[in-house]
């Protein structure tokens, strides 16, 4: 399985050869998100769980369609997060006052609570690395972290 994950497309004559620089930004990419995940307010939520919540906390009340397109799962799919979630008590159901047939999924204050300190326990694991930096390393990751901003809009 590592070497489908190592693969990479076929050589571009015209272009220069990015393989090795691609697989090193991914391999550092996956760790650091991994070590950032690992900070959270409730162990026994998911990574998709976490992110629903996240989103529900940034951008507002979501459908679950709307929910399913923004972490591209499936409605099925979306649907098992946010039963388990409303479970759970950190989201409700509220029909949609325009369009009875739509249900509009937001968050509720537990739910808000775990996305807070979870931001919380991230952000204060980075700084704790960041103040063990240069001065020009944080500026490096200042600047990469816009150019990263870019390539995952894409």
């Amino acid at each position: 399985m590592l070497n489908n994950l190592m693969s990479t497309p076929p050589h571009d004559p015209d272009s220069p050869d990015l393989s090795r620089e691609a697989a090193e930004f991914r391999m550092a990419t996956f760790r650091l998100a991994r070590r950032l995940r690992s900070e959270r307010a409730i162990d026994r939520m998911s990574d998709g769980q976490f992110a629903v919540l996240a989103a529900i906390s940034v951008h507002g009340s979501h459908t679950l369609g709307e929910l399913a397109d923004r972490e591209r799962v499936s409605a099925p799919s979306m649907n098992r997060t946010v039963n388990c979630l409303e479970e759970s008590g950190y989201v409700t159901r509220t029909p949609d006052d325009a369009d009875r047939r739509k249900v509009n999924i937001d968050i509720t204050e537990a739910g808000r609570g775990v996305v807070d300190e979870t931001v919380r326990r991230r952000d204060s694991w980075l700084e704790s690395v960041l103040v063990s930096l240069t001065p020009e390393q944080r500026d490096v990751l200042a600047r990469a972290a816009v150019v990263m901003q870019e390539v995952a809009a894409q």
